[in-house]
């Protein structure tokens, strides 16, 4: 289902659009529905993080601190 949008465009944008509509055999209607999917698309999921988000070549902590206050970790 199609919903009718009304938009004010400006004269110099509309002629630009109207050439390349033109020249590409395409309406305008298809250039803009095809700018705004381009646009506004989904975003891709990225790959799974497995490794340290942070490499340092600094003093590591103890791997499961049990007594320590998180704190005196950072802020040594």
């Amino acid at each position: 289902m199609a919903v009718r949008t009304t938009v004010d465009i400006p004269e110099p944008l509309h002629r630009r659009l109207r050439q390349r509509a033109e020249s590409s055999g395409a309406s305008i209607r298809s250039l803009i529905v095809r700018a705004i999917e381009e646009t506004y698309t989904e975003p891709k999921k990225g790959k799974r993080v497995t490794g340290p988000l942070i490499r340092t070549k600094g003093k590591r902590g103890p791997q499961f601190p049990v007594d320590e206050n998180p704190y005196d970790l950072i802020f040594p």
